[in-house]
């Protein structure tokens, strides 16, 4: 039976305090269809998953949380402070966590009241709430504890779970009408060879008649095992082998009512078990049976844990293919550190992850750019403090080499420093940094047309100027003789980065970098077919060398 009256469910908010890495409070936004995480390591994205999990199933990495309490739950600051105050006689409120996920209107009246800490809210919400606090009924014992000895960890035997609506009705996991999935390819729960996840999902698509018919057959199967005359001739000898008890000893199968067919069955896959195929495999089966669960309130919400884990590019591919075709009126949450996956599901879906702040790509002109041409790197800009972007491998190898010559050998990683190829989107790239205000220097050729250059970044040229965006060019023109090709031969482009560098130093000197002994014209083609070589070559060179300036304004 589900209860939801509207047009789809949404978690509109999620409220987290004290778990895990979060430190405090921290809120997030969400929307319908697809949310995506992103952000650097213990950025959070995995502690938001397990906290929707935990308060819409009551599970914490596979095991019922009321059963399994651990001082590691909390945020580890959050407790230290807690117990130099209580050693030092200054008595605050116990750590507690507290997990909210906030409804969408009208999705669920049962699960709507007043219940809830969101102050900017009036009147009724719906909602679930989680909360692992301690218990004032052991206030007597936990302050005799205190006289007794120094703390020296969180006293988790006297806390406990309080799980509720917003309407402050008690919660069980059969009482909550919506379910999540939680799809960790790195982290497969087996329990006697049979995948918990894939057995709930199982049960969720059969009909009432057909899990009868099953556990009725499992019962038969169980009581012939009991019945084979092994299994009696067996069970006469050890029964012989106790003198002290007239009673007898059997060997035989659980029938008791816990001991259930979707616990004890193994899933196979071309008959092998489950858990004995790839992980990869396991993902993509588990995500497109979460997908084509029909039933409203079985695994509503979709956790999933870095896609990317396990699995072959083209197989990815299909997976994300699927999940943008088919998420229907599931609200899907997954967190990735690629950016295949954020390109393909699209920027506009990304929420990154920052010291507990967010930010979203929501109005994105290039995001149906980089969903169909995937591979650029857009993370990378995503994710760092400063950027340098170029076209191609040759650029970025003579810029990583400037940085090192002019910052006492450091790559420019090391200084959280990003030098990224995007070849010639520049223009799309730098629409991404403006929406975050990330500091970006442009390295690009003038090839002979400066006025054409200064058009087409005129947004980020002299009046237009953004603060954070510099675009750095040789502003002059350099002409020559040389032409390239002997049918139809044209003037050869002294204005890219090769020739450049060639002027600002010797021929002496880079036909000792390249092992050559060439004319000026015949190094100037040569460095022009075999760009990546010589770039590698400068790179490697034990001494310095000169940089143009709009080089040298980039790095520094």
């Amino acid at each position: 039976m589900t209860f939801y009256k509207g047009d789809r469910l949404v978690i509109e908010k999620v409220r987290i305090e004290n778990f895990k890495c979060i430190k405090g409070t921290f809120e997030l936004d969400l929307k319908q269809g697809i949310n995506i995480l992103v952000g650097n390591n213990e950025a959070g994205k995995s502690t938001i998953l397990e906290a929707i999990h935990m308060a819409l199933c009551g599970v914490f990495r596979g095991k019922t949380i009321k059963g399994n309490l651990s001082q590691y739950l909390f945020n580890y600051e959050v407790v230290n402070e807690y117990l130099n105050n209580i050693n030092q006689g200054i008595i605050n409120e116990a750590p507690y966590i507290l997990i909210e996920l906030y409804l969408s209107e009208g999705a669920f009246p049962i699960l709507e009241g007043d219940r809830f800490s969101d102050k900017s809210r009036l009147g009724r919400t719906n909602g679930i709430a989680l909360k692992i606090a301690f218990d004032e009924k052991y206030n007597e014992e936990y302050e005799s504890l205190l006289k007794s000895s120094e703390l020296v960890s969180l006293p988790i035997e006297y806390y406990d779970v309080e799980w509720y609506a917003f309407s402050r009705k008690p919660l069980t996991s059969r009482s909550i009408p919506i379910k999540s999935s939680f799809i960790d390819v790195g982290s497969s729960k087996f329990q006697n060879g049979s995948d918990v996840y894939i057995s709930r999902i199982v049960q969720n698509t059969l009909e009432m008649d057909e899990k009868t018919k099953v556990a009725q057959a499992f019962r038969k199967a169980k009581e012939f095992f009991s019945k084979d005359s092994a299994i009696a001739n067996i069970n006469t000898k050890i029964t012989g082998i106790s003198k002290l008890s007239k009673k007898e000893i059997e060997l035989t199968v659980d029938l008791g009512s816990r001991s259930t067919w979707d616990g004890s069955l193994i899933t196979q896959l071309n008959k092998i078990p489950f858990d004995y195929i790839g992980k990869g495999e396991q993902a993509v089966i588990k995500t497109e049976l979460a997908l084509s669960n029909k039933k409203s309130e079985a695994s509503s919400v979709i956790l999933i844990e870095e896609p990317e884990c396990h699995i072959s590019h083209a197989r990815l591919n299909q997976l994300l293919e699927s999940i943008k075709s088919n998420y229907g009126d599931k609200q899907i949450i997954i967190s990735t550190h690629s950016s295949f996956v954020a390109n393909k599901l699209g920027l506009n879906n990304l929420i990154l992850l920052n010291q507990q702040k967010t930010v979203r790509f929501n109005h994105l002109k290039s995001k149906d750019f980089f969903e169909k041409v995937a591979g650029y790197d857009t993370l990378r800009l995503i994710l760092c403090d400063k950027a340098i972007l170029v076209e191609g491998d040759s650029d970025e190898l003579v810029i990583q080499r400037a940085y090192m010559d002019t910052h006492n050998g450091r790559l420019p990683i090391e200084d959280n420093v990003d030098v990224i190829s995007v070849g010639t989107s520049f223009l799309r790239f730098l629409e991404i940094a403006e929406n975050l205000k990330t500091t970006v220097r442009v390295v690009t050729d003038n090839d002979g047309n400066v006025a054409a250059l200064e058009r087409k970044y005129q947004d980020y040229i002299d009046s237009n100027k953004k603060e954070n965006i510099e675009i750095c060019y040789d502003e002059n023109v350099t002409t020559g003789t040389l032409t390239i090709g002997t049918k139809n031969p044209k003037l050869f482009n002294y204005n890219t980065l090769e020739p450049l560098l060639l002027k600002d130093n010797t021929l002496e000197l880079f036909n000792q970098i390249f092992e050559t002994d060439y004319s000026e014209e015949d190094l100037h083609k040569y460095m022009k077919t075999h760009k990546t070589e010589c770039a590698l070559k400068i790179f490697n060179y034990p001494s310095n060398i000169k940089y143009p300036e709009y080089i040298m304004r980039a790095v520094q």
